[in-house]
C-alpha cells in the first residue's frame, strides 16, 4: 500500500498530541476547550437530533391458507 505523506503528517501530528496529554483523553478534551475559549470564536452547539421513535404495528392475526377443494371456515 502506497504510504500518503498528508496522512503520514496527520498521524504523526496526533500521535505527539496525544503522547504530550500521556494519552489522557480528558486532559486533551480540556485542552481542546481551553483553546476554543481562548480562541475568542463563537461556537455553536445543536441538541442532538434524535429520530423519532416509530410506533409499532401490533402483529396481525395469522394468515390461514385453504387448500385445493377444501371448504372456507365460517
Amino acid at each position: 500500500m502506497i504510504e500518503d505523506p498528508i496522512v503520514a503528517e496527520i498521524h504523526q501530528i496526533r500521535e505527539e498530541y496525544a503522547r504530550r496529554f500521556n494519552y489522557d483523553l480528558d486532559a486533551m478534551f480540556r485542552d481542546i476547550q481551553e483553546k476554543q475559549l481562548r480562541s475568542g470564536r463563537t461556537y455553536v452547539s445543536f441538541p442532538p437530533n434524535r429520530p423519532e421513535r416509530r410506533r409499532t404495528v401490533a402483529s396481525a392475526a395469522p394468515v390461514q391458507t385453504a387448500s385445493y377443494g377444501s371448504e372456507p371456515e365460517v
